[in-house]
């Protein structure tokens, strides 16, 4: 009896132990599976973070909009700024003379006919003194051409003397007109050529108008035609040649927009249109000149100054935002959309709560929040580079144009601590 009793125990003690082991075995799983569905959780990193003005003010958070822009399929190239020829003048004294006044400075805007300089020369009196002889010689000569008719008429004279006399009038008339001409490119009235009105100092004026570019003489130098003063550019015809090489001509139309940076200076983007495309190589650098017009502003451009341009050779417009606006994390690239603002709840008082816990709570600032949507980048270009982003988005969202790599990493912080149990 005390045998079967025996084992009736162990059987007991046997299955009540397995069923403790079952219970452990099975909170066991319960607990793994709780702490995986965490895990879970925890892998499913949040991509909302909330930032307040404060914290935005002191990063230089800034927010922008998608902009929308034609960054695919350009071609970039060299070129640089000129004046067509016609547009732009040497400044020069017609007869020789000394720089008595010199007028402008380098950078002043002249109009045409305004006088530059002054120039001074005893042969100028020269001139005019011969011109009003001849026109003494003339009204003799007139006179003994006359007497030669009537003495010929009368059969007094001799033939030849007529004709002499006819030849040496039309010689004074011819020398008269030609020193008129002269006299008039000196800038003188002819009609008001005397003797008591003999001008030894000429004006010099510009031919064109615009802004003067280089300056050449100076007060006590001699100059003729062949020495320059000053040089004179018309800014306001600008052009822009374009340096294009054989492989990318079939690309080039006229009338395509070109975009265009000063190569000292790439801040500022300019635009120009293509109206004439060249048909010889410059030089020995295998390019063709490709001619431009400059749109819009021309302000800061000038004559001679190197650029850098795209020209777009397909017409697709992508979205696209400010290179600073992308940010990059574990080989990905992500932007931060605003999606909405929270404000600071009113506080509802509880009897019996410490007053300066009620005045931490009415110091909390509006919330800005911000969601992590990944992005594909496309062409970069000025600034800008293409998106696809991996979600939709509103055209009139509000992106983070600048520090988004803080909002990221208080995403990045707030994953961590999470993680931390």
């Amino acid at each position: 009896m005390k045998r079967y009793f025996n084992i009736i125990l162990l059987v007991f003690t046997l299955t009540f132990s397995g069923i403790s082991l079952n219970a452990c075995k099975s909170s066991d799983q319960k607990e793994e599976k709780s702490a995986a569905n965490d895990d879970d959780d925890h892998d499913e990193e949040s991509t909302i973070a909330e930032v307040t003005q404060a914290q935005m003010d002191a990063v230089g958070i800034k927010l922008g909009s998608l902009e929308f822009k034609n960054l695919t399929a350009n071609i970039t190239v060299n070129g640089f700024l000129r004046v067509p020829n016609q547009n732009k003048a040497d400044i020069t004294a017609l007869y020789g003379g000394v720089i008595k006044n010199l007028r402008v400075e380098l950078g002043e805007r002249v109009s045409k006919g305004q006088v530059v300089a002054t120039i001074e020369n005893p042969q100028f009196v020269q001139l005019q003194e011969e011109y009003i002889t001849t026109a003494s010689r003339i009204t003799q000569a007139e006179q003994e051409l006359s007497r030669q008719q009537e003495l010929n008429e009368g059969n007094a004279g001799a033939k030849r003397n007529l004709q002499n006399a006819s030849a040496d009038l039309t010689t004074l008339r011819t020398r008269r007109a030609s020193l008129r001409q002269q006299i008039m490119m000196m800038g003188i009235n002819p009609d008001q050529v005397n003797d008591s009105n003999l001008r030894n100092v000429l004006n010099v004026t510009s031919p064109v108008s615009g802004i003067v570019s280089q300056v050449y003489g100076k007060v006590g130098s001699f100059v003729d035609v062949s020495s320059p003063i000053a040089e004179i550019t018309d800014n306001s015809q600008l052009h822009l040649d374009l340096q294009i090489f054989e492989k990318d001509l079939p690309k080039i139309k006229v009338g395509q927009v070109v975009d265009f940076t000063l190569t000292n200076n790439p801040a500022t983007v300019y635009k120009a249109k293509v109206f004439n495309i060249g048909s010889s190589f410059q030089n020995d650098s295998k390019t063709i000149a490709v001619h431009s017009t400059i749109q819009g502003d021309k302000t800061g451009l000038i004559d001679g100054m190197n650029i850098t341009a795209a020209l777009s050779i397909a017409d697709v417009i992508s979205m696209a935002v400010p290179d600073a606006s992308i940010v990059e994390a574990d080989g990905k690239f992500y932007i931060f959309v605003q999606v909405d603002t929270k404000e600071a709840e009113p506080h509802v008082h509880v009897e019996g709560e410490d007053h300066d816990d009620i005045n931490d709570e009415n110091d909390h600032e509006p919330e800005f929040s911000f969601e992590k949507i990944e992005v594909a980048k496309g062409v970069s270009y000025m600034g800008y580079t293409g998106i696809t982003p991996a979600k939709e988005i509103s055209k009139a969202a509000k992106i983070v144009i600048s520090g988004g790599f803080f909002i990221n990493a208080k995403l990045s912080d707030s994953g961590e601590e999470g993680h931390a149990h």
